[in-house]
């Protein structure tokens, strides 16, 4: 994890002139189509900004604008013990196959 603190003009907003934001970054790995990767890269050309920017940029947007509907992470949580029995069946699997990287404990 990154920390990354930035100084930004918010004269508008708090009257003081500058105000230090912090945030935190996380690095992660997203594996694109090649024709999408392509057109990604074309459009964050043409607006003049980085690929990650536009990616965020996408990103934000859709998690703003998603709407959850009502109970979603609630039924997410109700698991029961044949779904927790698969899902621990499945990481099991998983564990046993990954090559690239040791297995994380969850």
């Amino acid at each position: 994890m990154e920390l990354s603190t930035s100084i930004v003009d918010r004269s508008w907003r708090s009257g003081t002139g500058r105000d230090i934001v912090t945030f935190v970054v996380m690095a992660t790995s997203v594996h694109l189509p090649s024709k999408l990767l392509e057109a990604v890269d074309r459009k964050a050309k043409a607006l003049r900004i980085s690929r990650n920017q536009l990616v965020v940029q996408a990103l934000e947007r859709e998690v703003q604008d998603a709407e959850w509907s009502v109970g979603f992470f609630e039924r997410l949580a109700d698991t029961n013990s044949e779904t927790s029995s698969a899902v621990d069946d499945m990481m099991r699997e998983i564990r046993k196959t990954r090559r690239s990287k040791p297995a994380r404990r969850f």
